[in-house]
């Protein structure tokens, strides 16, 4: 992220080089970052490694192995930082948008520089090691401080879109702030344009002319409200609607315009948060992060196969083992947008806890575990399909109408990250309780891996279990060249089981996503599908390319 122009502020103010102290390991704790825009500052803490910018994080960095830790007091910090670059900032103990005298005379006001990785002027203490005491007291505080941010995000489900970071600006015009209600506009647009590159006799057995589903889409249109109902403790509201649902769980709900989210956030003691309304159910990290900022374009097969996005229910969730775990538990009857009675609706229990059993001290490598359970009762009967992972293409694999008493469905999350790069995946298994078929049980799984080749690195978001998009460390228009990540994954959806012969589907994938700034995204995702039905392979090949853009 480019902050402010470092050159100028050094050349109006040679006084600032008075040292040159070369260090191997740096974190600078506790200061707040300035963006170009009118934004209220962000608290952060920034570790630099060999003189290289290693990370910028929201999170409380007591300290890291090595590294002289000093305490930035929360000023100001303006300058060049980029991941993976030498930095160049100052450290200013006021704010400059208050105070324009600090660029007047700069030297009263600085607290520390750093000029291509290299300390230049410091009068910050080194942090000594705290008492257990001083520990939890600060924990205790910045618990606290967190807590009165009135748009803090605390919930378990983020938003359809990430709040991104000028969401707290009082002045943007799709912003509004009263005494009672506040909130902010938002929209995303995704258009898609779908080209088969291969199929072969088989395939066209099984699927027909894929060639006909060669062509242009609106992917998706999202727009919607979210802001807080200004209590004591702040109500979180999510209001969206979409031109698709993809509420699968066994229906086609076809391609219209629907309403999306329509969630209320409830704080309760002890860190526990209750959801009601129309959300995601608390299943897989694949389905809870929002499809427009995953590596790939579309999900695994199985995940549209099995699960759902979008229910009407209630969820109470929290974390554990001091933010390093999280749960989450749901109550679910989409009796709002079926057409069936109250009582005819099926109930579904859905309940996921995650864990880090790994984590460095500078936050940079973290292994992420979790479990998935959902059960149903099934009081309809029920489809098991999808198409290949392109939106565009006819269904690949389906079941027969199945008459079953209920299902329960697990799935397996397995992520580690390291810095710029993400590898992991997911396994699903649906087993089925319908004795006049054997009792099927259904799986498909993904495994894959991302590398940010320009060295950001995707935050984790700890309250759910989660990862954040793609930042931006250097957009363009700001110097920079956007953020460019590259993916593969290899996928497979079983639903040949006993009496049931739905067909097998495997697919290789490989993708490519630019973010120019962060409303911005232009990518292509090429797949290799071999099919597994009627007795015969098919074999077919596409690409899809896509261009997003995000109003915020």
């Amino acid at each position: 992220m480019l902050l402010a122009n470092f050159d100028l502020l050094a050349q109006t103010t040679p006084q600032l080089k008075k040292t040159s102290e070369a260090v191997d390991s740096v974190l600078v704790r506790n200061v707040q970052l300035l963006s170009l825009e009118d934004t209220v500052n962000l608290r952060v803490s920034l570790i630099i490694l060999d003189k290289k910018l290693e990370l910028v994080t929201r999170d409380d960095i007591k300290s890291a192995p090595g590294a002289k830790v000093y305490d930035g007091k929360g000023g100001f910090l303006m300058g060049r930082v980029a991941i993976g670059e030498a930095p160049s900032f100052v450290v200013l103990k006021e704010n400059p948008r208050e105070n324009f005298d600090i660029f007047l005379n700069t030297k009263d006001y600085v607290i520390f520089a750093m000029e291509e990785g290299l300390i230049v002027t410091n009068i910050l203490s080194q942090v000594k090691l705290e008492t257990e005491e001083e520990a939890v007291a600060e924990e205790e505080e910045t618990k606290e401080r967190e807590q009165s941010r009135r748009f803090a995000w605390t919930s378990y489900n983020p938003p359809p879109m990430a709040v991104p970071f000028n969401y707290y600006s009082s002045r943007k015009w799709n912003r509004f702030e009263t005494k009672y209600i506040s909130g902010l506009f938002n929209g995303i647009i995704a258009l898609d344009r779908m080209n088969w590159l291969s199929q072969n006799e088989n395939s066209r057995t099984q699927v027909g002319e894929l060639e006909n589903s060669s062509l242009g889409e609106i992917r998706a249109i999202r727009f919607g409200l979210i802001g807080t109902l200004n209590f004591k403790r702040p109500w979180v509201y999510t209001v969206f609607v979409t031109n698709n649902t993809f509420d699968r769980d066994y229906t086609d709900d076809g391609n219209k315009m629907t309403l999306y989210d329509l969630r209320l956030d409830i704080p309760l003691p002890s860190g526990v948060t209750l959801s009601v309304g129309k959300q995601k159910e608390p299943i897989s990290m694949s389905r809870l992060t929002t499809l427009v900022f995953l590596p790939m374009q579309e999900r695994q097969a199985a995940e549209d196969a099995f699960l759902p996005a979008r229910n009407w229910g209630t969820v109470l969730n929290g974390s554990y083992l001091k933010g390093r775990g999280t749960w989450a538990a749901g109550l679910f009857k989409n009796f709002v947008d079926s057409d069936t009675s109250f009582r005819d609706t099926p109930i579904q229990l859905t309940g996921r806890v995650t864990a880090i059993p790994f984590l460095t001290d500078d936050q940079s490598n973290l292994l992420h575990i979790g479990l998935g359970l959902r059960y149903s009762d099934a009081k309809q009967p029920v489809v098991a399909k999808t198409e290949s992972e392109f939106y565009l293409s006819p269904i690949f694999v389906q079941t027969p109408q199945m008459n079953v008493d209920n299902f329960f469905t697990k799935d397996f999350e397995l992520y580690w990250r390291k810095g710029p790069v993400l590898v992991g995946g997911e396994y699903i298994t649906n087993r089925i309780n319908a004795p006049d078929l054997g009792d099927p049980t259904m799986y498909g799984f993904n495994v894959g891996g991302t590398w940010a080749v320009t060295g950001e690195m995707r935050p984790y978001r700890k309250r759910s279990g989660i990862f954040d998009p793609l930042p931006v460390s250097k957009p363009v228009g700001q110097g920079g060249t956007g953020a460019l990540e590259l993916a593969v994954r290899y996928s497979l959806i079983d639903l040949n089981e006993t009496e049931v012969q739905g067909g097998q589907m495997r697919t290789t994938s490989a993708g490519l996503t630019w973010w120019p700034s962060p409303r911005v995204q232009v990518g292509a995702n090429y797949r290799f599908v071999t099919l597994d039905r009627d007795e015969i392979v098919g074999k077919s090949s596409g690409m899809n390319v896509r261009l997003m853009l995000i109003l915020d």
